[in-house]
């Protein structure tokens, strides 16, 4: 690991909106204190009361990266809370030290996988979820953050008009989740393949366009389009997952060092 990440990493642990507990390290805290549910890897049934001081809705930012949709949402709705979960703690420093730094009082981090969500979060404790250029994750359906597996999950922890959006560049996981959502009975309040593009007038587009990740500005570059759809989280009792066969991406993201020409 560099020298930089190892700098990153300290910093988090400074940070005091910031909350580690990757899944391994979950396992052992359950072992050890089953009961303590107050200690700083877990706030589930607590963000409010514990550490937002306040009652205004949750918003989680999933696969945050460096956290832009966490503080820029933040930004503009400090009647809201805004948590951007990530295993990546590196590219979450990012988001954590500009929120520290400007004090904002509605913002917090998680690093911890996103498959034990359902440990960090009590039920109906989360209002929305945005879902902002994750890996699509073409081989394996269960690791898609749109998939049936995840819904079951995110359902035991929203609210029954708990809202997610999705933003991506990819028409894979654009044409895999408009699948999920015909065949479970999600109503879908927006949905468009060209998000800038898009020359209807309408409020839901607001949020989604206002603010633009690192990933986001690469694919923007590069000609792409932006697909967004935002459906709400109605509770179902059974799922069917998508079998269809979905034509893969071809296309790769730049290095980490690329920058957007001027």
């Amino acid at each position: 690991m560099g020298k930089n990440k190892l700098k990153k990493f300290a910093e988090m642990e400074t940070f005091s909106n910031v909350f580690q507990c990757v899944a391994r390290e979950l396992d052992s805290l359950q072992k050890a204190q089953p009961q303590n549910v107050g200690c700083k890897h877990n706030m589930a049934g607590l963000w409010r009361e514990s550490y937002f001081h306040n009652e205004n809705p949750i918003v989680l930012e999933l696969g945050c990266g460096r956290g832009e949709y966490t503080v820029g949402l933040a930004a503009r709705y400090p009647d809201k809370n805004f948590i951007g979960v990530d295993i990546k703690g590196a590219r979450m420093w990012a988001g954590a030290r500009e929120a520290e730094m400007n004090s904002m009082k509605n913002v917090a981090f998680l690093r911890t996988n996103i498959e034990v969500i359902t440990s960090f979060f009590a039920a109906n404790e989360v209002d929305e979820i945005w879902i902002t250029f994750c890996d699509p994750q073409m081989k394996k359906a269960t690791k898609r953050l749109t998939s049936t597996w995840f819904m079951q999950r995110y359902q035991q922890i929203m609210k029954p008009t708990g809202i997610i959006h999705l933003k991506t560049d990819s028409p894979f996981l654009y044409t895999y989740t408009t699948e999920m959502l015909r065949l479970n009975p999600y109503p879908v309040l927006c949905k468009t393949s060209d998000l800038y593009g898009e020359t209807a007038e309408n409020n839901y587009f607001q949020d989604a366009r206002a603010l633009q990740t690192h990933y986001e500005k690469q694919w923007l570059d590069r000609g792409l389009t932006i697909k967004y759809i935002e459906w709400q989280l109605t509770p179902l009792s059974q799922w069917v997952e998508p079998t269809i066969e979905i034509e893969k991406d071809t296309y790769r993201s730049y290095g980490r060092n690329y920058t957007s020409p001027q």
